[in-house]
């Protein structure tokens, strides 16, 4: 791969830190994005000079315009990593109006947001990998996270019309849902609550931000060129649909 840029939102830790280290290693320049200055200083310290990075409120509009501005002034984006979020877990008759609103708007709408920043030059240059990252409980589905299931559900849907709109361009747009990956969220849980997931995963371990990352990767090298309008699951076999 020719060194050109890539952009990963939400890469201060977990997934989005092994994404961005990877596609460094594979000779990009880096552009990514923390909810803060601290942060975007931790990304900072990792990429070096290789790299750089921004806040970037995904909810905020004039936010998400900045970024795409700050982002294309090295030049047209080659490579898009969508791929942060939030979550606001509860049952759906506790959730408030905020908690549905807060991660659609992040999630979804967000991702809309910096896409469509990104496109133009993508298009002008009449290359581009989008590559945005989904969840298996976009597919299965879980109790207390109808608002996160129903922003990653809608990534895969965006993911496959974008994926038609733009393939004549020479743009591929996939997704990658990970199934339970250990990061910092699943190191909070007891032993036994990861026994409980452990028992439903064929492969009887969870997975590493580094698999994931090595997914996007290949999603963004020459040998995924005919690859597009794909979701492809990283899950130790938890779903097999």
């Amino acid at each position: 791969m020719e060194k050109s840029i890539a952009v990963v939102t939400g890469a201060s830790r977990g997934i989005g830190a092994a994404i961005a280290q990877s596609l460094l290693e594979a000779g990009y320049f880096v552009v990514a994005s923390a909810t803060s200055d601290k942060g975007v200083q931790a990304i900072k310290e990792k990429l070096g000079e290789n790299g750089t990075a921004y806040v970037l409120n995904l909810s905020d509009k004039d936010s998400c315009q900045e970024f795409c501005k700050q982002a294309t002034e090295f030049g047209p984006v080659a490579v898009l990593v969508n791929n942060a979020g939030i979550t606001k877990d509860t049952l759906m008759l506790r959730m408030k109006d905020d908690d549905w609103d807060s991660v659609i708007e992040t999630n979804l709408s967000g991702a809309f947001r910096i896409t469509k920043g990104m496109l133009k030059g993508m298009m002008k240059k009449r290359f581009g990998r989008i590559i945005n990252i989904s969840s298996i409980v976009g597919t299965m589905g879980n109790p207390g996270q109808a608002n996160y299931c129903a922003s990653k559900a809608g990534i895969e849907g965006f993911t496959r019309s974008l994926a038609q709109e733009l393939g004549s361009r020479n743009i591929t747009v996939n997704a990658v849902a990970p199934g339970f990956i250990a990061t910092d969220m699943t190191d909070e849980l007891t032993e036994e609550q990861k026994n409980v997931m452990l028992v439903n995963i064929p492969m009887a371990r969870l997975g590493q931000p580094e698999e994931i990352a090595k997914t996007v990767k290949f999603l963004a090298s020459d040998d995924a060129a005919y690859i597009t309008g794909q979701v492809l699951h990283v899950n130790g076999g938890l779903n097999m649909g």
